[in-house]
This record gives structure tokens, C-alpha cells and sequence, in this order.
């Protein structure tokens, strides 16, 4: 080739490259659906019939693919599903009796003691071995070996001397002394005693309604068989349901505990997302307020109560603490708790596969270091063009989903409610639907940008000790400034002598809503008033408050102390008794758009908040009973913004609103009513075209449902969105460390130092390729047993290897016995790569 073709070609490739930049997501479309079968669902993508495997892939299937075909996919490996037992407590005291359609039952889950005693009958490593292949490792906490910031919690078990192995004569031995204990209070004396190898009341062996996952054949349903086995060693009749999803989660998650329909389940939790900081997580799965504990915060059923982890975590979780180490001594004192309440304990989780098509991509996508592949994987893969079809020259991303029952559907799709949109099949859909104000980077887990604008760097914070102990917020608020007073339906000034801790200022990269309106600082105001009005109860028989809600919004919002709503600026800067001090963006003021759904964070504009509330508290056009919580009561329908019936009540409501001109208390002196109608008009004409009321400000909209196929489709939104198609890719590629392997000492005593040896190699994210790290922080951080740790800095050597020296005067003064050493890599303030290791000392 001459040297000026050479050019040419450089230039046209430059042209190319730079004309595949474009407003929006690099894809044009995502299409999802579900295999029934995940060895299919494998098969179909290494084909190429799909281009991702948007779930687990078991070890038994990935291990029989030929090299050929193992060729074909880029592999994604995480620690991703975990395994879970939820138990039901109630009625959680002595003397641990129901009363269940005229007749007493005994619950032996209600008893503490026997509950923890499960943590020993379980053989964990057993269950890594034989049910997930050796790919996977024991859990005994939320937090999932390997993720950044979890080994300290997974040490609280250590120290209660839970071990992988399990000891099933201790748990014998303390279920026996539980039950004797339980027999002999006078309400149970006569009734419950052993006969043989049973355990009886009233005569009736004392029975166990376990609900067990069929529709997991390779996980689940071996774990529930191999539990109940073991529970009946121990003389507890168990009833084996084995039952599908939606039968499962409808009767543990929709019915009262104290009617005693079901005793365990087997659950099963993605990681969700890469995490630093796990205190919402802890609060997630042991804190009742958080509404994941039997009862679920449902006022009308009966609920497990536990105040004192509640009140450890409710203020950490909404950053109202004064120190690092406050944070520490509380998170870790309230996973103790957890774990020894033991109403859920952790089983086992899984060394996750996830493939994809390695030819129908131009290059790796991101992926959660920690839970896999995620939105931002759907968000910045691109794939090559289709060459034929109705779609000819587009790039359409297919992406495939597990489901036994054929249903990518499980859960309503509720932006408000806090089971709205919570399964794992729609956590995809939804992530490319909405754009938060902030979200945790999949590849550093630190709090991200995606739509407020803030300098944290500028962040105000003055707080200080009270003669009380308690903190004191030194800042001054504002008399000018206002709260959303739900009683009146106002903006009031918070007048005088009002402090706070916090105080910052929020803008926003405005877009537009998928109807084509323009996000606005009324859909800003909107949604901080929303969670005021439903989570204050204004007096008997409040239409517009939800109890559910109000547990887990009413103390947050009490932390905002006052606001000032720049509408012209499309600013706000606000007051907050919070701060997080390693790492204030989590407390920074931040403008989203997002009223409600906690955990979850689907959003829609404010004229859909507005029907959806209206619908709930004043009434439907078809008379349906429309709530923000799952009921199992028929008669009661959860909102569900993508159900035939709902929409066109949703519609329906859009349309009174017009005919009055109708304007928002929070809103009015905000817009117009030119301004309402215009919303209520665009969002008619949206469900009209889409027949769905989902609308969001995401890099894509919902463009097809169909939930007999189990399909969905989405088309990529290019009006106005702010972001160009390269720029998450290029913004998560960054060089990351990797711990491949450590070697500790065999034979260590105390008289002498102990020195590990550490492989570390870098890669550059999200590609595979490694290489030996030269210069990285590395560091072995050894437990001690009041919990406090020492911290050893690692020599580097040749060929990325590094050795920690622990001293003998250190060792010496530990006592025989095994001790964690926490073994960290990092190049540079990324989050680190994380290897605990036991040390044995003789």
C-alpha cells in the first residue's frame, strides 16, 4: 500500500470512529427475554442467538462446554448469587405457641437459641463442595467475601465462632437444651415432649412448613432437601414444599407470619451492586424498619421487632454520625446482633459465570467488580450492526434471561411502594429506564455522578459534642429556608435558630422525560415533597400516608433541617443533619428526580406521581383498590405502571387532571397551568403510543411490553440526553490491581516472624489481560482478638511479588490458634483487592 493510502485509511478509520460517537447509549436496541432452561439459555448464547446470558451460568452446565465453545464467550466471574434461609420467629417469646384456626401450634423458630443453633447444623463448606461444584464459598453475613469493606463484618462471625464446617453435635446438643427449656414452661408442660425420635405437641409431631426452590434444581432445591434432612436429625418434622417463585414469595413475603403458613425459605440474593460501605445492607437484611423481616412493616400483620438494631442503624444509614470509628462500632455491633437473632442466616455464595457472545462485541462492556453484569453493562456494550432484517444497520443488543416459569415478571412495577420493581429481572430494564442523581461505580464502588452536579470538595460541615454527648450541627440555617409541611400542604419557612451539620448546593444535567418534556425543578420539588406527604400522618384517617413508607423515609427526612429553591438557578441548596466523613459525596445534597421506590429507585415525572397517589388515596375510574404495598388480599391491587387495567385507570386520572387544570400543592407558585396541562398531555399521548405509563429519563425508553411472550424492548432516547454513547466506557476504563494468589506460612509459631508471600498483577478494567505489578500498595492487616487489627506494609521483590512480615515481638504476644490476616492491593486510591487468610500459630 502507498504511503498516502495509509493515511487515507488512518483518516477514514479516525471518520468512522468518531461518527459511532453519538448522543445517547452506543446500542440502538435491547431486547429481553427468558429461557426456561439455563443450559439453553448457555447454549444460545455461545451460537450466538443471543448476545448475553443476563444470569448465572451453574458450574455443572460451563464445565461440559467444549474449549471450542468456551472460545466463543467472554467470561464474566464474580461472586454473585447468594444462598439465604429466612426463618419465621413468631410469635418471637415464650412460650413460642400460635393460634392457628382454633388450634395451638409450636413454632420452634421462635425460639432465639434454637434459630442460632442453625448456624452450626449447617454444613456450609458441604454445600460449596457437592451443591455449587467448588465454585462458590461459604457466607455467614450479607456482605459477600471479596467485596470491598466486607471482611470486617464476615469476622464477626469468626469471633462467634461460626466455622464453614459447621458442628452438628453443638447444634444438637443447643437445639435439645432449647426445646427441653421451651417444655418446661408451664403453658407447654404435658404438650411438648419428645416421644422417639420426634419432638411432639399435643401429640402431633411439631412440624415445619418448608418452602424450597424447585425452580432452582441445581441450587436451591439440594440446599432445602440437604436442610431438612438435617433438621430432622434433630426430631422436627419437616414439610417439604417445593414450590416455584411466585408461589414461594407470595406466601413468605405476602402472608402474616403468626398465621403459620410457612416456617423457612430458601432464599436467593444477587449482590446488586459493588459496594463500599454496607451499613444499608446490614439494615437491609437484620433491621425490621428496613422492611425486609417477616411482617414487612405491614401495620396489619404481625411483625418481628427488634428496636435496639433499629436504633443503631436507622441514623447510620441516613449518615448521621459523628467518626469513622462510630460508624464501625455500630454496623458491626448491629451484624452481631443480626446474627445472633438469627431470623435470616447466610448459607453460601456462588464464584459466578456470566457470558457473553465474544463476536457480536466490539469490546469488553463494564461489569460490577462485585455483582457481575449489570445496567452499566447494558449501558455501554456495543455490538456490531445487524447485517439483515427489519433492523438491518441498526446495533441491537439481545439479552437473555433464566427464568424456570418462562416470566420475566414478577414483582409490580411500583415507583413508590418498596417492593416495587425488586426482583432481579427487572433490575436490568429498570436501570436503563431511569438515571438517579448518584450511583456506586461498578469498578470502584465510590459514589458517582450521573445527573446531580456537586462539588464535594465544597461541602460545609461544622458539627461538635453537646454537654449531652449527642451532636450538634454548628451551622446556621436560613430563617428563609422551607420544609414541606404535609399538613398544610405547604412550603414553610423554618424560621430562626434552626443548625445543621451539612449544608451544600445541587444542580442537575438536565434532559428530557421519554414523553418528550423537559425534566424540571418542578419534578425536583415534586419528589422531596412526595416523601413528606406519604410518610407523615397527618391526623386519623390520613388518605396520603403509608406506614410502610414512613418506617423507612419519616427519620431521613427529619435530618433535613431547611432548602432554598433556586427555580431560576435550577438549584437547591439544603441543610442536613448528616455528613459521612470517608466519603463526603454520600452526603452531599443532590437534586434527583426520584420521589420514592427505596432501594430500587425507579422514577417517573411528577404528573405520574401525582395520578398514581391520587388513584391510592382518593380513587380509580374502574373502582379498583389501589395501594403502594403487595397485599394478599385480592381485593387490594398493588400500582403497576405496566398492567393493562392500571394504565388505563393511570390515564384515566391524567385526564381528570387536565379537565381541572389541575396543579399540585407542592407545585403551586412553581408552573402554570399551561405548564400541568402540557405534562398531563404528553403523558396521555405516551401510554396512547406505548400502552405503558413507565416513563422515565434514562438512555432508553420502553417502546414494546409483551408479558404473555416475556419480551421487552427498548429503544435508545437521543433527545437532549446528556451523555454521549463513549463516555461511561471510557470514564470506568482504569488500571486495577489483582491479589492471584497468597502463600502463608505453614508451620508458623510465635517465636519467630511469619512472613506471606502475595502474587499481585494488574489488569486494565473491564479487559482480562494481566500483568505483574511492580509498584502497588500492599498490605497485611492482622485481626486481633479484642477486634482491633495491625496493619503491615509489604516489600515489593521481583516479578509483582510482595512479602508481609509479621514481627515474632507481635506474634508473641498472641496466644496458640488460628487469626485472620486481611491481605490488600491497590495501585492508587481505587478500591482495593481484598484476600482474607488465616494464619495458624503453634
Amino acid at each position: 500500500m502507498k504511503k498516502g493510502l495509509v493515511v487515507l485509511a488512518l483518516v477514514l478509520c479516525a471518520v468512522t470512529a468518531f461518527a459511532q460517537v453519538k448522543v445517547g447509549p452506543a446500542v440502538d436496541k435491547v431486547i429481553f427475554d427468558v429461557r426456561m432452561d439455563q443450559n439453553i439459555a448457555l447454549k444460545d448464547t455461545v451460537e450466538g442467538k443471543t448476545d448475553i446470558f443476563f444470569g448465572e451460568v451453574p458450574a455443572v452446565y460451563f464445565n461440559k462446554l467444549s474449549d471450542a465453545d468456551k472460545a466463543k464467550l467472554d467470561v464474566y466471574t464474580v461472586p454473585s448469587l447468594t444462598f439465604s434461609l429466612i426463618m419465621n420467629p413468631a410469635p418471637n417469646k415464650a412460650p413460642f405457641t400460635l393460634d392457628v384456626e382454633g388450634k395451638t401450634q409450636f413454632n420452634p423458630f421462635a425460639i432465639r437459641e434454637f434459630r442460632y443453633a442453625m448456624n452450626w447444623l449447617i454444613d456450609r463448606q458441604k454445600i460449596v463442595n457437592e451443591i455449587l461444584m467448588g465454585a462458590g464459598f461459604p457466607m455467614f453475613t450479607m456482605g459477600t467475601p471479596g467485596q470491598p469493606g466486607t471482611y470486617k463484618y464476615n469476622l464477626v462471625a469468626s469471633q462467634l465462632g461460626m466455622s464453614a464446617r459447621g458442628n452438628e453435635k453443638k447444634a444438637m446438643t443447643d437445639m435439645e437444651a432449647a426445646l427441653n427449656a421451651a417444655a418446661a414452661l408451664p403453658a407447654n408442660k404435658g404438650r411438648l415432649v419428645k416421644s422417639g425420635a420426634w419432638w411432639t405437641f399435643d401429640g402431633q409431631p411439631v412440624t415445619i412448613k418448608f418452602l424450597i426452590r424447585v425452580d432452582d434444581p441445581t441450587g436451591r432445591l439440594l440446599l432445602g432437601r440437604y436442610v431438612s434432612d438435617q433438621l430432622e436429625k434433630v426430631g422436627i418434622k419437616v414439610e417439604r414444599q417445593e414450590f416455584d417463585r411466585s408461589k414461594c414469595i407470595n406466601t413468605v413475603y405476602g402472608t402474616d407470619p403468626k398465621d403459620a403458613v410457612w416456617h423457612m425459605y430458601t432464599e436467593g440474593w444477587g449482590a446488586g451492586a459493588t459496594r463500599a460501605y454496607w451499613a444499608h445492607i446490614v439494615a437491609q437484611m437484620y433491621a425490621p424498619y428496613y422492611g425486609n423481616m417477616p411482617g414487612y412493616t405491614d401495620p396489619e400483620i404481625w411483625n418481628y421487632t427488634n428496636d435496639e438494631i433499629d436504633t443503631i442503624l436507622e441514623p447510620i444509614v441516613n449518615n448521621s454520625f459523628l467518626t469513622e470509628k462510630d460508624y464501625w462500632d455500630g454496623v458491626l455491633k448491629a451484624q452481631k446482633i443480626g446474627l445472633e437473632e438469627a431470623v435470616r442466616i447466610y448459607i453460601s455464595a456462588s464464584e459466578a459465570r456470566f457470558v457473553a457472545n465474544k463476536a457480536r462485541f466490539t469490546g469488553r462492556f463494564a461489569y460490577g467488580l462485585g455483582d457481575g453484569p449489570n445496567e452499566w453493562s447494558l449501558r455501554t456494550a456495543d455490538v456490531k450492526p445487524e447485517t439483515s432484517g427489519p433492523n438491518k444497520g441498526l446495533k441491537v443488543l439481545r439479552v437473555t434471561q433464566f427464568s424456570s416459569r418462562g416470566s420475566l415478571f414478577m414483582f409490580a412495577w411500583d415507583p413508590v411502594g418498596g417492593d416495587g420493581f425488586s426482583d432481579s429481572y427487572v433490575a436490568g430494564i429498570r436501570g436503563l429506564v431511569v438515571d438517579t442523581g448518584t450511583f456506586e461505580a461498578p469498578n470502584t464502588a465510590l459514589t458517582t455522578k450521573l445527573r446531580s452536579v456537586f462539588d464535594e470538595k465544597k461541602l460545609q460541615t461544622s458539627v461538635a459534642l453537646n454537654a449531652k454527648g449527642e451532636i450538634e450541627g454548628k451551622l446556621a440555617v436560613p430563617a428563609t429556608a422551607v420544609t414541606y409541611d404535609s399538613a398544610s400542604k405547604t412550603w414553610k419557612p423554618v424560621g430562626s435558630g434552626v443548625t445543621a451539620w451539612t449544608t451544600g448546593t445541587s444542580g442537575y444535567l438536565w434532559g428530557k422525560w421519554h414523553d418528550g418534556q423537559p425534566e424540571t425543578m418542578a419534578d425536583m420539588v415534586y419528589a422531596t415533597a412526595f416523601a413528606y406527604e406519604w410518610s407523615n400522618k397527618d391526623g386519623e384517617g390520613d388518605k396520603y400516608y403509608d406506614e410502610a413508607l414512613s418506617s423507612l423515609y419519616l427519620e431521613a427526612l427529619k435530618l433535613t433541617k431547611g432548602q432554598v429553591w433556586n427555580y431560576k438557578g435550577k438549584t437547591v441548596q439544603a441543610w442536613v443533619d448528616a455528613q459521612f466523613p470517608m466519603e463526603p459525596a454520600r452526603s452531599a445534597p443532590a437534586l434527583s428526580v426520584v420521589a420514592a421506590n427505596p432501594g430500587y429507585n425507579a422514577a417517573v415525572p411528577w404528573q405520574i406521581y401525582e395520578a398514581l397517589a391520587q388513584m391510592v388515596a382518593e380513587g380509580s375510574k374502574s373502582g379498583t383498590t389501589y395501594t403502594f404495598q403487595y397485599s394478599d388480599d385480592a381485593s387490594i391491587v398493588e400500582v403497576d405502571v405496566k398492567v393493562p387495567s392500571c394504565v388505563a385507570d393511570i390515564k384515566a386520572k391524567l385526564e381528570e387532571l387536565k379537565a381541572k387544570k389541575f396543579i399540585p400543592a407542592p407545585l403551586k407558585g412553581f408552573i402554570t397551568e399551561a405548564e400541568a396541562i402540557a405534562r398531563y398531555d404528553a403523558s396521555i399521548k405516551f401510554i396512547d403510543t406505548y400502552k405503558h405509563a413507565f416513563i422515565g429519563n434514562g438512555p432508553f425508553y420502553i417502546n414494546k411490553i409483551d408479558t404473555v411472550a416475556n419480551y421487552v424492548e427498548l429503544t435508545a432516547f437521543r433527545d437532549s440526553y446528556p451523555y454521549k454513547s463513549d463516555y461511561w466506557a471510557k470514564a470506568f476504563r482504569m488500571q486495577l490491581s489483582s491479589i492471584d494468589s497468597v502463600t502463608m506460612p505453614v508451620g508458623a509459631t510465635r517465636a519467630k516472624d511469619a512472613v506471606i508471600t502475595v502474587k499481585v498483577s494488574s489488569y486494565m478494567y473491564p479487559d482480562t489481560a494481566k500483568t505483574p505489578l511492580a509498584k502497588a500498595k500492599v498490605t497485611g492487616a492482622l485481626q486481633m482478638p479484642d477486634g482491633s487489627e495491625k496493619v503491615y506494609d509489604a516489600k515489593a521483590g521481583a516479578a509483582g511479588t510482595y512479602t508481609v512480615t509479621i514481627p515474632a515481638k507481635d506474634l508473641g504476644a498472641l496466644k496458640a490458634g488460628s487469626y485472620t490476616v486481611v491481605i490488600q492491593s491497590a495501585i492508587g486510591t481505587e478500591t482495593p483487592s481484598v484476600s482474607p487468610e488465616t494464619l495458624v500459630l503453634f
